[in-house]
């Protein structure tokens, strides 16, 4: 039998609690699974009409499992941790600290070049296999590719005392990389898709549909991370600090879409797997479920890092905890992860 880390609950009407040491999900009186909380890593409720009992919520919290919810789009909710993982005074202080210092804008850059370098490598590496069968695609990509590593030479000529003073600028080098890199996403669909290009709010395509689905459980996953290293998730450098925004997590989670939900999402649609909408646009309950499922296997796939490889998963872990050992001075720089290809 194989063993469930990460529980998804989707079913409407569904009740999540605790029997003996496991968590048991039933809908109208009918078992569904059962998951033993050792195994466990994450709970993710992802559809309409769930409710959890108090046991099950604290059986999670005492066991360090967080709850996330996220709506039917794939948008975070809120999420559920023990208390105890929040009491981190020291790291929190220098994490605010760091927004008025250097610190702050050293950070935003890295994870700006980190992202760049992704999307870069990313077209690179899903580019590759054309170069016999389809050369002009291929050639187009790869110039593609390298117009977003351009923009590296921008980055490195950002300079300023704060993070709030380069904000703008930050920005606007991320955004014009990102059409490029869009544009030669477009180029890597093996069979037709209706894809407008990339949408954010309101997408009513598949695609976009698929990708803002698969941010929302990345989310979930960096935020933990965040909080496991003892960082606030809503104060963040380079996306600006909005009440309810947690914005710290949308600065690392730059560092990851690349390598794991769109390579993933890409992948669905080369497969021909089907992702089905329903008629307000919006992921049906069955395609929710298998793009959650595909989204955290490749968190759990290996990458190379820091000389061995390891699990995308710990992986994210790893660079949250390397953020705050940076803000605690503890060292000297903040890297990016980049993956390769």
């Amino acid at each position: 039998m194989a063993i469930i880390q990460h529980l998804i609950v989707d079913e409407y009407g569904s009740f999540v609690g605790k029997k003996s040491e496991r968590l048991s999900v039933t809908c109208q009186g009918e078992k569904r699974i059962e998951a033993p909380i050792m195994h466990l890593e994450t709970v993710l409720i992802t559809g309409k009409g769930v409710s959890l009992s108090s046991d099950a919520v604290a059986a999670c919290a005492e066991a360090g499992i967080p709850i996330h919810f996220l709506d039917t789009q794939g948008h975070p909710v809120g999420s559920l941790y023990s208390a105890a993982l929040t009491a981190t005074i020291a790291t929190r202080r220098a994490q605010l600290q760091a927004r008025d210092s250097d610190k702050g804008l050293a950070f935003a850059k890295g994870i700006a070049e980190g992202k760049l370098r992704n999307q870069s490598n990313l077209l690179k590496y899903l580019s590759k296999n054309r170069r016999e069968k389809q050369p002009e695609i291929y050639a187009e990509v790869r110039l593609l590719a390298d117009e977003v590593l351009d923009h590296l030479a921008e980055l490195e000529r950002v300079t300023g005392a704060t993070v709030d003073e380069c904000r703008g600028v930050l920005l606007s080098i991320e955004g014009r990389a990102a059409q490029k890199y869009w544009a030669g996403v477009k180029h890597l669909f093996l069979t037709e898709v209706d894809w407008p290009g990339r949408r954010t709010q309101g997408a009513t395509d598949a695609v976009n549909a698929a990708l803002n689905y698969g941010y929302g459980i990345l989310y979930g996953q960096v935020e933990r991370a965040l909080v496991l290293a003892g960082l606030d998730p809503y104060a963040g450098f380079l996306h600006v600090d909005r009440p309810g925004k947690a914005s710290l997590v949308f600065d690392l989670v730059e560092e990851f879409r690349q390598t794991v939900v769109d390579r993933t999402v890409i992948a669905i649609f080369n497969r021909a797997m089907a992702v089905v909408l329903d008629e307000r646009g919006r992921l049906v309950e069955a395609s929710r479920r298998s793009i959650a499922e595909k989204i955290l296997a490749r968190l759990d796939g290996p990458e190379p890092y820091e000389g061995k490889r390891h699990p995308l998963r710990a992986i994210i872990q790893m660079q949250a905890r390397h953020l705050a050992t940076f803000l605690r001075s503890e060292r000297g720089v903040y890297e990016p992860f980049v993956a390769s290809w």
